[in-house]
């Protein structure tokens, strides 16, 4: 075989090209006749090709008959009892085909299978096409000689060798042979395109994509076909064109629920939740997969509320949830940080089946949870329930004693861990680091940051390092933590750089802070917050002028700081949402008076505001006011408001807790005899009789 416009030998070509070579053998099997191709490029473009035959590369071991000739108006007769004979000797070869395990019983049929005459037969042959796929036989070497020893394969044989080239990951030779299927006037069948869009979206190639659905639209059209539209679809979103996937399934006549739920669950993990809610009103029937893509899309998307209402109304809708559902759902309860929907999901997981006893996953998931709630000691009740404990199981603990400052019951548990046969993972490590991050214990830190990778085989990776660098800031040791991060093997990343900034505004070190600033506004030029911090810094360092230079920066960007907000859970589980200075709440007024009275509460007992909180050069009266306003003791007063007396007060802030609230709210829970727990952005503070858990360590 020769290449018309070069005279490179196709011998050798085949060697080299997978396609040439799948391109010969189709060619040896249509009686050595001319044939006009396609091949498809790296860049994804279809160019024609022009081969003649030559030399067969390799011969058939079986001599193939030739096909009898009858005249055009003569056909052939086989008998109704002949008949009846081979299709049930063809169901019999199926039916041992599917029971083939490896390649020896596979061969050992087709050895039957042609003395029996039955290797002409398309239906056989490509049931024995997909076997060889299905345990993983590559196609260019038995597939494709099987195929070449068929005279007149049908659509379906086509199809099952062009799935099996999909199967090996060779999309280019799939296309080779649907160009061979097409210029011998076979026509596709719907089989045909849905293997090769599938094929086209597992490589991201759009344009391969789009010529296929040009092509089924073109040859009868296929774009309308149920199954097809459905994988169109499923190829767009695949490759990011979502506007084109959505274009599919407006023009389908025929849609069911998973045209629909294909399309609901790329808008939500585009964040177009918008766009996913509208399309899920128009569903004519929500079934499970429906309702936990939406409840998944809003967790994923930050919008916990929503996806707890969602899941409210697929339980009063009657739908039943599974794990997937109740996971999703149960990092919702998480995002929000609301105890009394955590106890009400955990009865429905309990009540569906999911007992946390019983399902790890289940049970991970509901410790991380109520960790999140503030509600750790439920958290280890349901770890103490499990039959079994696995690394996550073991790290969602460790990681939510950690978080809530129970440094010293974070480092047993670990330590109760590795005496069993459950290996801690990076997972483990950085729930470790982070119990001692928040309690200061710089040494045991250090040893485990050192044992991670030689007793149990785990490399740091960055969030590590991360670790690492906040234990050190956060005890002052700023030339180490800087240091620590020039040596890192990797590039560190804006977590590590916020971690040294951090420390340097609580040890108002501008020298350093500067340094982890410029890094900062590199890797994240738009996040106002970084800005902040240094403004901070120069404030507490009394460089006011810095401090203006700053806020310049700030203007010249545009950039717009994200309002403090914070929230608490009332009567009946309604969450309450204050801002900074909130007067819209309908019992303001209320909330106003109780907050003053606190105040003088606290003032009897000697509480000073800290006005070094306030980065303003304004007046002292101002910062006051100004502290005062704070959207968590707006919370707070709500909440002293609404409560039973001797209940825990559970507050979620957006942003990092300021020192004189925190000082605020100590003497609050020393005056009122109240637990207060605060989530603040970065871990959980348990006030208790005028102290907190974190000891200043956060």
């Amino acid at each position: 075989m020769k290449k018309e416009a070069r005279g490179t030998s196709w011998q050798s070509c085949a060697k080299k090209n997978a396609v040439a070579c799948t391109v010969y053998h189709i060619w040896t099997a249509r009686n050595r006749r001319l044939f006009e191709g396609t091949v498809v490029t790296s860049d994804g473009i279809i160019r024609e090709i022009k081969t003649q035959l030559i030399t067969p590369i390799i011969k058939p071991s079986i001599l193939i008959p030739k096909p009898t000739k009858f005249p055009d108006n003569q056909t052939t007769f086989i008998p109704f009892s002949q008949l009846q004979q081979i299709k049930h000797l063809e169901s019999q070869l199926i039916s041992t085909l599917q029971d083939c395990k490896n390649l020896a019983q596979i061969k050992q049929t087709h050895a039957y299978i042609i003395r029996k005459c039955l290797h002409q037969s398309s239906y056989i042959i490509s049931k024995l096409i997909r076997m060889l796929a299905k345990i993983n036989v590559p196609m260019l070497s038995y597939g494709i000689s099987v195929f070449s020893q068929v005279r007149y394969p049908n659509a379906f044989l086509y199809t099952a060798l062009i799935r099996g080239y999909l199967n090996d990951g060779r999309l280019n030779e799939s296309v080779v042979v649907y160009n061979s299927m097409r210029n011998d006037g076979t026509p596709p069948v719907s089989f045909t395109y849905t293997a090769l869009l599938k094929g086209s979206a597992s490589e991201m190639n759009v344009n391969l994509g789009r010529q296929l659905h040009g092509e089924s639209v073109k040859l009868g059209g296929f774009s309308v076909d149920l199954f097809v539209g459905n994988v169109l679809i499923d190829m767009y979103i695949k490759c990011g064109c979502l506007d084109c996937g959505r274009r599919v399934f407006d023009e389908m006549p025929e849609r069911d629920i998973i045209s629909w739920t294909s399309l609901i669950d790329a808008y939500a993990k585009a964040g177009e939740m918008g766009s996913a809610s509208e399309l899920f009103g128009e569903l004519p029937e929500k079934d499970m997969v429906a309702w936990t893509a939406m409840v998944t899309g809003f967790v994923q998307n930050s919008k916990p509320r929503e996806a707890l209402e969602y899941f409210e109304r697929m339980q009063n809708g009657g739908v039943q949830a599974d794990e997937v559902t109740l996971v999703g759902v149960i990092n919702a309860c998480a995002q929000l940080g609301a105890a009394k929907y955590a106890h009400w999901v955990r009865d429905v997981a309990e009540n569906s089946g999911f007992r946390p006893a019983n399902d790890v996953h289940v049970g991970s998931a509901l410790i991380d949870m109520y960790s999140k709630c503030g509600c750790v000691d439920d958290a280890y009740n349901v770890f103490e329930s499990m039959h079994e404990n696995n690394v996550y199981s073991y790290s969602s603990m460790i990681i939510g004693l950690a978080i809530h400052g129970r440094a010293s019951s974070a480092i047993e548990l670990f330590e109760e861990m590795v005496k069993t046969d459950v290996r801690p993972n990076s997972v483990t490590f950085i729930g470790v680091l982070t119990a001692c991050s928040h309690a200061g214990l710089v040494e045991q830190g250090k040893h485990f940051f050192e044992i991670m990778e030689s007793s149990y085989g785990v490399n740091p990776h960055v969030d590590h390092y991360n670790c690492m660098v906040d234990l050190l800031g956060r005890t002052g040791r700023l030339d180490e933590a800087l240091d620590l991060i020039k040596s890192m093997p990797m590039e560190p990343n804006a977590g590590i750089w916020g971690a040294l900034l951090g420390a340097c505004r609580k040890y108002a070190n501008p020298d350093i802070a500067e340094i982890a600033a410029r890094n900062l506004f590199k890797l994240e030029t738009a996040n106002i917050g970084n800005y902040i911090l240094l403004a901070d810094v120069y404030a507490k360092a009394e460089r006011w002028e810095d401090v203006m230079k700053v806020r310049k920066m700030i203007r010249k960007k545009a950039l717009r700081k994200s309002p403090a907000f914070s929230w608490v859970e009332g009567e009946k589980g309604v969450i309450h949402e204050f801002y900074a200075g909130d007067i819209t709440h309908p019992r303001s007024r209320e909330i106003t008076e109780a907050l003053e009275n606190l105040v003088n509460r606290l003032k009897i007992n000697g509480y000073q505001p800290n006005l070094s909180s306030v980065v303003y050069d304004v007046s002292d009266e101002e910062k006051r006011r100004m502290l005062m306003n704070h959207s968590e003791r707006l919370a707070l007063a709500y909440a002293l408001l609404t409560t039973d007396d001797g209940s825990a007060i559970r507050i979620v802030k957006n942003l990092r807790i300021c020192e004189d609230c925190h000082l605020f709210m100590c003497g609050a829970s020393q005056v009122t005899g109240r637990e207060i727990i605060v989530r603040d952005n970065m871990r959980f503070h348990h006030f208790r009789d005028g102290s907190c858990s974190c000891c200043n360590f956060w």
